[in-house]
């Protein structure tokens, strides 16, 4: 998964308001037509406009920072429908749209069909994400 930071993310970062190790960091589905990024500007979860949202996974599991590469295990989210899905972001989950910060935003095109939808992560590289 290509990815990109969400700058107010990586800001988050920074201020120790992320712990990618212990936090509930999720994957949710994005209908890029419903939604138009703005990494600069992007913060919270709620700058989204929910209609956008097609899925929303349970949070990572196994997740690692090493070196500043974030990983994490491969992600199923169960029986996705709604609007085709063109994009996948990443961010921590605090219970509320207003306070879950977004991180990462990148390429993933499904067609919801009512099927399962398998997030895999690369194994080498970036995988997730660099923070360096």
């Amino acid at each position: 998964m290509a990815s990109d930071f969400y700058q107010k993310g990586l800001e988050h970062f920074c201020q120790g308001d992320i712990d990618w190790l212990n936090d509930d960091i999720k994957v949710a589905l994005v209908d890029s037509g419903a939604y138009t990024v703005d990494l600069a500007a992007d913060e919270y979860l709620d700058d989204i406009a929910g209609a956008a949202i097609v899925a929303t996974s349970d949070p990572l599991v196994d997740k690692t920072c090493t070196l500043g590469v974030l990983d994490a295990a491969d992600v199923t989210i169960e029986d996705v429908t709604g609007s085709t899905v063109e994009k996948v972001l990443i961010y921590k989950d605090t219970g509320n749209a207003a306070t879950s910060i977004l991180l990462l935003y990148g390429d993933g095109v499904v067609t919801p069909n009512g099927s399962d939808v398998l997030i895999s992560f690369p194994a080498s590289g970036n995988k997730i994400g660099a923070l360096g």
